[in-house]
């Protein structure tokens, strides 16, 4: 009897572990729950190190829409940028302009094909972004696909200009 509830209790346990995992692509570390703490206690979750203290906690996300580009049909990329603190202290970055982000758009050769800043103005507006721990900051952009090529791989390359160490890349597939 005793085995049987035991056995109860995990496959409970497993169920509401279950729903609660998504099917994006992330890179984000995220905190563990204690199940996942029981069944992989050696597994390693720590936060990137960065060589700027001021940015420790700080993680980025990349989503790029579409995953496969159909040239034919997709004249601009969409592009999410997600930066997340998992710290626990706030996280204050500063900016001399009202540029925050740059993208790039590079070949499998890493030629950069085009710059996200060639089509936006940058004005001289200082600003500060005050991110508090547990929250995020999300960069909805877009940029043309108008150099790339048919049936290669192509990289989307987004940092910050102010901090170079928050960057993030990903690989994308291109099609006729």
């Amino acid at each position: 009897m005793n085995r049987r509830a035991a056995f109860v209790l995990f496959l409970i346990a497993l169920a509401t572990e279950a729903p609660a995992q998504e099917a994006t692509p992330t890179t984000t570390l995220k905190k563990r729950g204690w199940f996942s703490r029981i069944l992989h206690p050696f597994s390693s979750t720590s936060l990137p190190e960065y060589k700027n203290p001021r940015l420790r906690g700080l993680t980025l996300d990349l989503l790029v829409t579409p995953q496969i580009v159909k040239l034919s049909e997709v004249r601009q990329l969409q592009i999410k940028l997600i930066v997340t603190n998992l710290g626990k202290r706030a996280v204050t970055l500063d900016f001399p302009t009202d540029q925050r982000i740059e993208i790039y758009l590079r070949n499998s050769a890493e030629t950069i094909l085009t710059k996200w800043t060639d089509n936006h103005a940058v004005s001289e507006k200082p600003a500060t972004v005050l991110i508090n721990p547990q929250e995020h900051v999300e960069y909805n952009e877009t940029i043309a696909t108008r150099d790339l090529v048919p049936n290669k791989v192509s990289i989307v390359e987004v940092f910050f200009p102010q901090y170079p160490e928050l960057n993030i890349r990903q690989k994308f597939m291109t099609q006729p």
